[in-house]
């Protein structure tokens, strides 16, 4: 295939569909507007601080537009939803990747930190998929952001990680909900990705990051963490027709590391 081709291609994937990214002003939100956007889609992008959409708008470009609001609380959510009711009367594509996370150890839990993340990962994605339902016709795509979290046991993140076991098993019964409607649901689990998250959510230092990196690079077969572009990708697939035949699956975007 030509340079042009692939150009065409890769800038018409998406075209004419109109994607919401909720948590899209960072990280791996903000890597999957910016590919459907490439890739010809209308997008949205909600997130709670409205500086950080401001700035993600402008690098994503395309005629991209950020609608400000947090996923936990339900005005925001119709609010949202309104929004998109009435700016393109339909949604085709999903992509519920707003969440959050922190390391606390199982002594330290407290009942405010479970109902946050509970709030957020849980409920939050749960309604939003729910009322973005009503705008979604046949042939639309819905994508969960999980985590390789959820099968795993990593010490001092079990609130976290039972959330994203919560979405893994709601893409399982929204799949069959969904029966007759020709809606896809699926879910992809991203390995170690590095992003601005890691240190405003989990805390990190520098020094913690590099020292995670090298560890993992010693343990996936791919010797190394992903990038949030190529967590994008898989979103992009799951959420295009060369998935049309896949819903109620999890991907695992992690360089193998939990596959060995």
């Amino acid at each position: 295939m030509q340079t042009q081709e692939l150009v065409n291609v890769h800038t018409t994937k998406h075209a004419g569909k109109v994607a919401l990214v909720t948590g899209g002003s960072s990280g791996i939100g903000l890597a999957t507007a910016k590919r459907l956007a490439l890739e010809g889609a209308k997008v949205i992008i909600s997130g709670r601080r409205q500086s950080e959409l401001d700035r993600a708008v402008a690098e994503i470009g395309h005629g991209a537009v950020a609608v400000r609001g947090d996923i936990s609380v339900a005005a925001d959510l119709d609010a949202l939803m309104e929004s998109i009711r009435a700016t393109h009367g339909r949604l085709d594509i999903l992509i519920a990747n707003a969440g959050g996370g922190e390391f606390t150890p199982l002594d330290g839990i407290t009942e405010a930190g479970f109902d946050k993340y509970f709030g957020i990962n849980v409920k939050g994605t749960l309604f939003t998929v729910q009322k973005a339902l009503p705008l979604m016709t046949a042939g639309g795509a819905i994508v969960v952001t999980g985590s390789i979290a959820a099968n795993q046991g990593v010490p001092a993140f079990g609130v976290y990680a039972a959330t994203k076991a919560a979405l893994r098993s709601f893409v399982r019964t929204w799949a069959s909900d969904l029966k007759g409607r020709d809606i896809r649901v699926n879910l992809v689990a991203p390995g170690v990705v590095v992003t601005p998250a890691y240190k405003s959510e989990l805390g990190m230092s520098d020094a913690d990051i590099s020292a995670y990196l090298a560890d993992v690079a010693q343990k996936a077969p791919l010797g190394r963490g992903g990038s949030p572009d190529e967590i994008a990708k898989a979103m992009s697939f799951l959420a295009s027709e060369e998935a049309s035949y896949i819903s109620g699956a999890e991907l695992a975007v992690d360089g193998g590391l939990t596959q060995v």
